[in-house]
């Protein structure tokens, strides 16, 4: 079997740095590597019904991002609790079926974002829908695969925003909401001592020198 890695945590904190430095190292090593980037609302099959819904209602549903029009369209509460179950049942194909197959077949995935994000994610944008309360969401989380190492990246918010800036971020979040996820993401990190921090403000390769020393040599 391969190794199943986690990375979550905040824009910008070097997730995709860490990711990168994976996937060339089992590249490398001859491994077959699966590289899955997720978001609740956003995974590759949810993207591809969007995509339909848009051919077919001659574009007329709200683009893609955080648009006035998604929001105002989201606001409808019906229509957010069709977007939240398409979006929890599109997740439990991917994280229960698909990654799982893929891990049979002896690759070893790396998840940019898993269902800790999606759960930050729900919180703080449809906090009156409770979805953790949810029976879908539940049967994702008993369902989903564990990973062998979960990793959560933090940077301070200024910081967050700064990287934000010189990436030209397409949809960087507010100040407020970044405290609020970063307040999130530390409140996760202090009840499950599963969790690996990592100092997105430290040394790239410092970084990877401690994740490359979990993951391969153990």
């Amino acid at each position: 079997m391969g190794a199943f890695i986690v990375f979550s945590g905040l824009d910008c904190s070097g997730k995709s740095t860490q990711i990168e430095f994976l996937r060339k190292e089992f590249s490398d090593r001859e491994k077959n590597n699966l590289v899955f980037w997720s978001r609740g609302g956003y995974t590759p099959g949810f993207q591809k019904l969007k995509d339909l819904l848009r051919f077919v209602s001659g574009k007329n549903l709200p683009k893609p991002g955080f648009t006035p029009q998604r929001k105002k369209a989201l606001s409808n509460p019906v229509i957010r609790s069709v977007w939240l179950t398409i979006a929890l049942l599109d997740l439990i194909f991917y994280y229960s079926v698909y990654l799982r197959i893929k891990y049979a077949l002896n690759y070893n995935i790396i998840c940019d974002r898993y269902i800790m994000d999606t759960n930050i994610d729900f919180t703080l944008a449809y906090p009156q829908n409770k979805t953790e309360n949810l029976l879908l969401w539940k049967f994702l989380k008993l369902t989903a695969m564990r990973p062998d190492f979960h990793f959560v990246s933090t940077i301070p918010v200024n910081e967050t925003l700064i990287r934000s800036k010189n990436k030209f971020e397409p949809y960087p979040d507010s100040p407020e909401t970044l405290k609020k996820r970063l307040k999130l993401y530390n409140k996760a990190l202090s009840i499950n001592k599963k969790l690996i921090f990592i100092d997105g403000m430290r040394d790239m390769y410092e970084i990877k020198k401690r994740i490359f020393k979990l993951v391969f040599c153990n």
